[in-house]
This record gives C-alpha cells, sequence and structure tokens, in this order.
C-alpha cells in the first residue's frame, strides 16, 4: 500500500542555498494494506517531512515511492485525491459552521453525495448535534474530531496521521483511538506519527523508529524481545539460594536473578517452559504465590533503540 525505496530529502537553506540539511535519508519501508503502521522519533527526526513527502506535497530529493500503487512524482494528484491526511495544526474556518466546513472539503474532492458524507463522520465522530455552531467555538477535542472526519470524508484508502491525540484530554484521546481501530477493521491503512509511544504501542501492528533514517522495523512485541528478551517473574512465600542453582541447570532456562523473595528467568519460549518451572519449584518445596511475565514498556525499546545507534534524544 505504501512503499518506500531510498527516499531522501535534503533542504537548502542560507544565502545562496550552501548550507544543506539531511531531513529524511535513505527511507525504504513496505507498508502493508490495512495495518495502522507508528513511525516514531524524537522531534526534528523528520516525521512531518516524510508524511509531506509521501502525501505529495513536497518533492523527495531521492528514491521513490508508490502510494495506493501510485508513483510519486507523477501522479501526485491522484495520491492527493487516494489518501486523507490530519496534520499537527490543522486549519479550519472558524466562522463557518461544521457542517459546511466538511461541505466545502467534500466539495473539493468531488465527492458524490456531499450531505451523505458530511453527516456519516459528522454522526460517527458524535459531532452531530454541534453540526450547525461555528467551529470557533469548539474545544480543542472537538476541533480534532472534526479534522479527521475532513481527512475521511472521500473514503481515502490510506490515511495519514499526524499527532492524532496531541493535547486532547484523556476522554477524547480515548474517542479518538477507538475511532482509528474501527477505521483498522474497516480494511484502512493507517500511518500515525506520534509521541505517544503507550498509544502506539496499543494501536500499532508494527512500528519504525525514525530519526533521518530508519533504525529499526517490527512489532513492538517483536522489537521487546529483540532487545531484552522474554523473563518471567516468580513471586514467592520464600526464597531458598538452591532454588537460583536448580533452575539454571535446566537447559531451556537463560538465567536466573534472585531478588527477594522473587525468582527472574530468562526464557526463550514462556508458554511452553513454564510448567516444567513450576513442578521443579513445587517439588523444591516452594511456595509460589503467582507467576507475571516481566513486560518492558515501548519507551524502554524506544530509547534503548536511540542509544544504541548514538541518537539519543526524547519522543
Amino acid at each position: 500500500m505504501i512503499i518506500t525505496q531510498d527516499l531522501g530529502k535534503v533542504f537548502k537553506i542560507g544565502k545562496k542555498e550552501k548550507t544543506e540539511i539531511r531531513a529524511v535519508e535513505g527511507l525504504s519501508l513496505a507498508v502493508r494494506e490495512g495495518e495502522v503502521f507508528g513511525f516514531l522519533g524524537p522531534n526534528g527526526a523528520g516525521k512531518t517531512t516524510t508524511v509531506r513527502m509521501l502525501a505529495g506535497l513536497i518533492e523527495p530529493t531521492s528514491g521513490s515511492a508508490t502510494i495506493n500503487g501510485l508513483t510519486l512524482g507523477k501522479e501526485n494528484s491522484a495520491i492527493r485525491r487516494s489518501i486523507g491526511i490530519l496534520t499537527e495544526t490543522p486549519g479550519m474556518y472558524e466562522r463557518l459552521s461544521a457542517e459546511k466546513n466538511l461541505a466545502i472539503f467534500a466539495n473539493l474532492y468531488d465527492v458524490a453525495d456531499v450531505p451523505g458524507q458530511v453527516r456519516k463522520y459528522l454522526q460517527m465522530l458524535g459531532l452531530w448535534e454541534r453540526r450547525a455552531d461555528p467551529v470557533g467555538s469548539f474545544s480543542k477535542g472537538m476541533r480534532q474530531k472534526l479534522a479527521i472526519a475532513r481527512a475521511l470524508l472521500h473514503d481515502p484508502k490510506v490515511l495519514f496521521l499526524d499527532e492524532p491525540t496531541s493535547g486532547l484530554d484523556p476522554e477524547a484521546a480515548k474517542m479518538v483511538r477507538e475511532f482509528i481501530e474501527s477505521l483498522r477493521a474497516l480494511g484502512r491503512t493507517i500511518f500515525m506519527c506520534t509521541h505517544n509511544l503507550d498509544e502506539a504501542d496499543r494501536l500499532c501492528d508494527r512500528i519504525a523508529i525514525f530519526k533521518q533514517k530508519v533504525i529499526a522495523v517490527d512489532t513492538p512485541a517483536a522489537l521487546r524481545q529483540q532487545l531484552f528478551g522474554r523473563k518471567i517473574v516468580v513471586h514467592l512465600a520464600a526464597l531458598q539460594p538452591e532454588w537460583v542453582d536448580m533452575l539454571r541447570s535446566l537447559p531451556f532456562v537463560q538465567a536466573v536473578e534472585a531478588l527477594e523473595n522473587k525468582l527472574v528467568i530468562s526464557l526463550a519460549n514462556p508458554e511452553q517452559d513454564n510448567p516444567e518451572i513450576v513442578r521443579q519449584l513445587v517439588g523444591a518445596g516452594a511456595a509460589i504465590r503467582f507467576i507475571g511475565e516481566l513486560r518492558h514498556s515501548l519507551e524502554q525499546v524506544y530509547l534503548e533503540m536511540l542509544h544504541q545507534n548514538g541518537q539519543g534524544g526524547r519522543a
């Protein structure tokens, strides 16, 4: 659905444009149809520049891309008709009503049934009762929902979202996340830039960690395992030191660490190996209170990936 090959962008600034700023370098991605793809990186990483290139709004300096089977640079008008885009700071006609704002953009997209599409998305996003109110009277959350409706009026196959829940209160952010999940269920492809790593973890099928160039691409779970492996934590009523050596002798156990009355055990396949861990400990007289898997946050993965690649920075 979205394929890029060595895509790059260099901005020339200063007198006689002699100074070059490399915003995006060698970007090669394949975003699958119907997936939510997270594009994560610190401020100034080139995320928004990437979205603007893929939307046909600015010209790449190098490389190539196809969106919906359309070639970037040759079919930009068709690309723009086939995508929806939500910018970080979407502009609206503040003196006009929500209904009128959407009608203007629906006509620009040559939507066949303008009133029907406007009604559909205002209702889906909970704005129908405020349809006649001027947008200038809307809260930030309501404006964001209206901007999402505007991006969807022409039923695009691909949707680009730049910080879709930035600055929203928890209730509005939850509503936007649920709406994104409903779009995925309808088979829409969503390319989402976000600083909210917990949100990316919950919503995204795969993520790319990016700073001018791609550092890693995979599912959040696979990136966790790649960096930290998988560990279970066995909580005990009491811990005997000899149990550590007993567990280390098992062929499938990668490492064991004792912490107070807990055992942290590294395993390649906890689902398969946990029953034997329990049998060994119970057989040795251990009273097990409960077992859980140690889960690293996506923030830990993100920061570690940036650190390993000498990038530093914050989301």
